[in-house]
């Protein structure tokens, strides 16, 4: 069994995340490809797909949401999870859900689709993201819940498992 684990990141921290799924995957024994969505040419080899995006001015980056329109009849033929990754603070702000997630979950069948706190490095920033960063008063710091990423993760190895637990039955 091979899962697609991919996910636009423009400074890391949702790359970061990809690659845990990725390491969480594995360690159930499926092999997990993490790459880039620029990197991906075809979803048709996969048995499903984890696909993420860094959220920035409230919207999914424009590497996922290309994938998704150019895979989008074959995304929808096997088990998607879809991630967001964004909300500062704690409480993690803002805590709504990106608009275009619901035409993606729709376009995908997607099973899932879970929120995960971001992390800001101000130093990682262009001068124009600092700016905004400044206007809205995002906290700089690292927020993620690698615990939350982590029980995802094994939900999904789980749910793919029983897959093909059951497709093995006669």
């Amino acid at each position: 069994m091979k899962i697609l684990v991919t996910a636009a990141s423009r400074h890391g921290a949702t790359a970061e995340i990809a690659r845990a799924i990725g390491g969480v995957l594995t360690a159930a024994g499926i092999d997990a490809d993490v790459r880039p969505p620029e990197e991906v040419a075809s979803v048709a080899e996969y048995d499903g797909v984890v696909l993420g995006s860094g959220v920035y001015a409230g919207r999914w980056l424009d590497p996922a949401r290309k994938l998704v329109d150019r895979e989008a009849a074959s995304l929808a033929t096997r088990p998607v999870w879809l991630f967001s990754s964004g909300p500062l603070g704690d409480p993690p702000k803002p805590v709504e859900v990106p608009p275009e997630v619901a035409a993606i979950q729709a376009r995908t069948h997607a099973i899932d689709h879970r929120v995960f706190a971001g992390s800001l490095d101000r130093a990682r920033l262009s001068v124009v993201e600092k700016a905004i960063i400044s206007v809205v008063r995002a906290p700089d710091g690292d927020f993620r819940s690698w615990e939350a990423v982590t029980e995802w993760a094994s939900g999904i190895a789980r749910r793919m498992q029983g897959r093909v637990t059951s497709e093995a039955r006669p």
